[in-house]
């Protein structure tokens, strides 16, 4: 581990322990779309190779929820944050390797359970920031994605099952995508989270008949083929979608 990271984290060690719970840390899975393809937002410690899902602490009179919307709006400023708690990991090593050869009592080297969490965010808004242990924090293609540190690969694969899951009874998109666009680009959307392609004239009908689009006057310009019209999310529709479900599947 780089020298200059091991010693800021045991300047901050007792510090950290003043400030947040001990053994409760939180790991979130940011999904992020753009140029027809999923983005997750990953994190690099100072000094090294692979790369980890922003997370943090909860501070001592924080609710957990609170604190992964402070975590998350923190390392991108963003405060619309579709933010989902998903699994619970927990083994005894799951982050031993990093922190060998350091100070036992070094207060990050503790055993910590990690909450799971996934969010979905609206790409173009972010400015990913880094924080005083990281050297970088940046977009990376889900198809291409860098090797990862500790256990955080396992985190992100369970949060991309779960989003896939989800899409069977739960309305995505608000968040990832302009606030107008058109039904391809919603079907890409669709198509890259679950790595299928899906049928154009069953995704269409059963969008609509989900009820939570609305049609506008305007349509797309240029390229060869017809015109498209776009859409834009029924808000108030679309919140109840997500707390009352759909009871179909892709």
């Amino acid at each position: 581990m780089f020298k200059s990271l091991v010693d800021k984290m045991l300047a901050n060690s007792k510090v950290y322990s003043e400030l947040y719970l001990s053994h409760i840390s939180i790991d979130s899975v940011v999904f992020g779309f753009h140029d027809d393809c999923l983005k997750v937002l990953l994190t690099r410690f100072e000094g090294e190779d692979n790369w980890a899902l922003p997370g943090g602490y909860v501070q001592h009179e924080e609710n957990i929820y609170d604190a992964a919307k402070r975590i998350l709006q923190q390392r991108t400023g963003a405060t619309n944050i579709f933010l989902k708690q998903f699994e619970t990991f927990g083994k005894t090593n799951r982050s031993e390797g990093f922190f060998e050869g350091l100070p036992d009592d070094l207060w990050q080297k503790k055993r910590f359970i990690s909450i799971g969490y996934y969010a979905l965010i609206d790409f173009t808004t972010l400015s990913p920031e880094i924080d005083m242990f990281s050297d970088a924090c940046s977009w990376h293609d889900s198809a291409d994605l860098p090797g990862f540190s500790m256990d955080h690969k396992e985190i992100y694969d369970a949060a991309l099952l779960q989003l896939r899951r989800d899409l069977n009874y739960k309305p995505v998109g608000y968040t990832l995508l302009p606030e107008k666009f058109t039904m391809p680009q919603l079907q890409r959307l669709y198509e890259v989270i679950l790595g299928k392609e899906l049928n154009r004239g069953n995704f269409y009908r059963k969008m609509m008949r989900y009820n939570i689009l609305q049609k506008l006057e305007e349509t797309r310009k240029g390229g060869a083929h017809k015109a498209a019209n776009y859409y834009s999310f029924d808000k108030q529709r679309y919140e109840e979608a997500l707390n009352n479900g759909f009871q179909e599947s892709w």
